[in-house]
């Protein structure tokens, strides 16, 4: 008789490593394919081709159309979070000016009625009145104002009259900000771009949708390839001509306009589907099972690479 192999152990009172990995258990890991990185041609918000591309200084391009829609959004929503700043601060304010009011009001009070009162009021160190229950001439009025109290008090134990604590609106931030890289960006400094078509000649004929090259060397742009943008022009090279050329030249080879080299843009990418790219394409995901029902409870793991 074969001896029985740890794998096939599953007479035991708990789970074994090699039935919960069965099971899914722990982290599952898949590699990222070419359907799940972005190209170099596609827009970091709607992720379709470019249409009117715009760059911004940190190298990520967005359709004309998608980043002025993000931005006005953002304009929106920090005009209005300022609204209920203001509103917060003005409430604060007339909050502040009513509990000095009511402040003064009682102090008049307690001088009206220590000189004119028949029964002089005692206060404690808490504040309270009348220590010893004795109210005197103003005994009515106490009783009115607890009887007032016992009727608006909230029950805590009732969902609809617990007590709501007041949310806190800081001060927004008046600047907008990359949808992609979180930095801040304003509409002037970004730049259009340009990329150079292949012509009919140069194009293979297996390829339908639209391809482009370097102006430079003529080389079909990819993934694989490190791309620049002049900011200044809008042209696009790939990254061994910028540093041949461009960088020595200061001057545009397609157009020949000058330049500085801080008008070098290197233009973000997704990656490729190759393990020495620089981009981690690994995607993660945990699963640990719910206790004690043997159900798989997924969920998303802190990180993906």
């Amino acid at each position: 008789m074969p001896q029985r192999h740890s794998k096939n152990n599953n007479d035991l009172a708990f789970f074994t490593y090699e039935e919960k990995r069965k099971l899914g258990y722990g982290t599952q890991r898949e590699r990222l394919g070419k359907d799940s990185i972005k190209p170099f041609d596609a827009c970091c918000l709607c992720l379709k081709p470019l249409i009117d591309p715009l760059c911004c200084p940190k190298g990520h391009t967005f359709c004309k159309e998608c980043i002025l829609e993000c931005l006005l959004a953002q304009k929106k929503d920090i005009k209005r979070k300022l609204a209920a700043h203001e509103a917060q601060k003005k409430q604060e304010k007339e909050e502040e000016e009513e509990k000095l009011i009511l402040q003064k009001a009682k102090e008049l009070d307690a001088f009206d009625q220590q000189n004119h009162g028949a029964v002089p009021q005692y206060h404690d160190r808490s504040g309270s009145q009348d220590k010893n229950g004795f109210h005197g001439a103003n005994s009515v009025k106490v009783t009115s104002f607890e009887e007032e109290a016992l009727r608006n008090m909230k029950a805590f134990w009732l969902p609809s009259a617990t007590p709501e604590a007041t949310v806190k609106v800081d001060a927004p931030s008046t600047d907008t900000v990359c949808p992609e890289g979180q930095e801040k960006l304003k509409l002037k400094s970004l730049f259009p771009i340009s990329f150079t078509e292949e012509t009919v000649d140069q194009k293979s004929k297996k390829t339908v949708e639209k391809s482009y090259m370097c102006p430079s060397c003529k080389s079909t742009l990819t993934n694989t390839m490190s791309l620049v943008a002049v900011s200044t022009c809008g042209h696009v090279f790939c990254k061994k001509c910028s540093d041949k050329f461009l960088v020595k030249d200061k001057a545009c080879l397609e157009c020949s306009k000058p330049f500085k080299e801080r008008n070098l843009v290197p233009l973000e990418k997704g990656g490729t589907g190759f393990a020495a790219h620089d981009e981690r394409l690994e995607a993660r995901d945990f699963k640990h099972l719910g206790s004690g029902s043997g159900l798989g409870l997924v969920k998303p793991a802190p990180k993906a690479f």
